[in-house]
């Protein structure tokens, strides 16, 4: 990422990635006031080196994505490379999960440092931690995808492969037998079943919103616990794991309040000397580090995109979907932030699908109805003839009805005109 960021960030500031968004600000000012926020907290000196860091997991795999996935092709071929890389490595993670062994870890440790390996079991079976610091970071890998493979694959692509494919990549995430990843998978199969369900009801996402609206409400005036403690409270596999995120819901929280500016950075928040130091949730850490304006800025941009991509219509059924598949997905990573902490690979990886879906911004009417023409040609199963190749298709009738190359067919044209 160091290496891509300077060229990308060219490329982005000469408008080869396209217009620039209100989210690319967004994003960039986030980094800005991240490294403000750690000046403030820790001093200059001190700020330099995490706030570069956070510079190139932030920005750079965002416009990684922004400058290299710019139509529908380039989005296809990241979503069925990420998804194939898990099916060719779907035996080491059984085994891993069977076994405890982590042969991945093991042959990348033969040559290069790796991360430290975890020891974790859940109703018998191990954690698959993968290549990954931690099997949660496994999971929402995994689980990212779900929706893109099954929605977004390839029309040419046999249909065998389709529906083993997206299965694959969600037993995959299952194996981390992580909650969050686990909940992410079940949201994102909900939305879409519901999609698919009401596919004909054009006002299927606004029936949708009433009825999570109605749920809000239920749980505001009809329970003891707010909506975000319901929610983190409840997605959990033991019960003690889900008491322990409301608490760090309560303290974390309080920490906003209290420094809501450029918040704590690296400091230790305030909390009960038995609680563990760590904080199970994205979104809270943010806010817990840079205050409420680097929140603002980050959760920001994330929505813009959301709501502008969800705001753009297509004729075309293919587009269509990948729209969808796009808005599922980070819908369930942000839902699925409340509950986790994305950090390292997984928070650049946040990113890179983030920026990896602006591009069906930049689709005009008429790229959608070139689209749909082509779909068609497709699924017929013969392209569309060009000009030039029914010219040749004359010429060799011509010839076999004993005409000179290029005569009938010009002496046709100037009968006709």
């Amino acid at each position: 990422m160091i290496i891509e960021l300077v060229p990308c960030l060219v490329m982005w500031a000469g408008g080869k990635a396209g217009p620039i968004r209100a989210a690319d600000i967004g994003v960039l000012l986030f980094c800005i006031w991240a490294a403000i926020s750690f000046a403030v907290a820790h001093g200059i000196g001190f700020a330099v080196k995490p706030s570069g860091i956070l510079l190139i997991e932030t920005l750079g795999p965002y416009l990684l994505a922004r400058c290299y996935i710019r139509d529908a092709k380039a989005f296809v071929n990241a979503i069925m490379a990420t998804a194939k890389l898990i099916a060719l490595l779907f035996p080491f993670f059984f085994y891993e999960w069977l076994t405890g062994d982590k042969p991945l870890l093991t042959a990348f440790g033969a040559v290069l440092p790796t991360v430290e390996p975890t020891e974790a079991q859940r109703s018998g079976f191990w954690r698959v931690q993968g290549p990954f610091e931690h099997s949660i970071h496994f999971g929402l890998f995994c689980g990212s995808v779900f929706a893109l493979t099954q929605m977004a694959s390839s029309k040419d692509r046999s249909a065998r492969s389709r529906r083993l494919l997206g299965p694959v990549v969600a037993a995959a995430a299952f194996l981390s037998m992580s909650s969050a990843p686990v909940a992410g998978l079940a949201m994102q199969g909900a939305l879409m079943s519901w999609n698919r369900l009401l596919r004909n009801y054009a006002a299927r996402w606004k029936l949708l919103g009433v009825i999570v609206l109605a749920a809000y409400l239920i749980v505001e005036f009809g329970s003891n616990q707010t909506p975000v403690q319901f929610y983190i409270s409840r997605f959990t596999f033991d019960q003690q794991t889900g008491w322990i995120r409301l608490l760090i819901w309560e303290f974390g929280s309080a920490s906003v309040i209290n420094h809501p500016i450029f918040g704590i950075g690296f400091h230790d928040w305030v909390r009960p000397a038995w609680m563990p130091g760590s904080i199970d949730n994205f979104w809270l850490v943010i806010a817990v580090r840079h205050g409420l304006p680097g929140f603002a800025l980050i959760f920001g941009s994330c929505l813009w995109i959301v709501f502008a991509v969800g705001a753009k219509t297509f004729t075309d059924e293919t587009l269509n979907d990948y729209r969808v598949a796009y808005l599922i997905c980070m819908m369930s990573c942000l839902l699925v932030g409340a509950t986790v902490h994305f950090w390292a690979a997984p928070y650049s990886w946040f990113l890179f699908l983030l920026g990896s879906g602006v591009w069906l911004l930049e689709v005009k009417s008429g790229d959608d109805v070139a689209m749909t023409r082509l779909n068609r040609s497709h699924r017929r199963g013969r392209p569309k003839s060009s000009p030039r190749s029914a010219g040749h298709r004359d010429e060799r009738r011509d010839q076999e009805n004993g005409a000179r190359p290029g005569r009938s067919r010009t002496a046709k044209l100037g009968h006709e005109s």
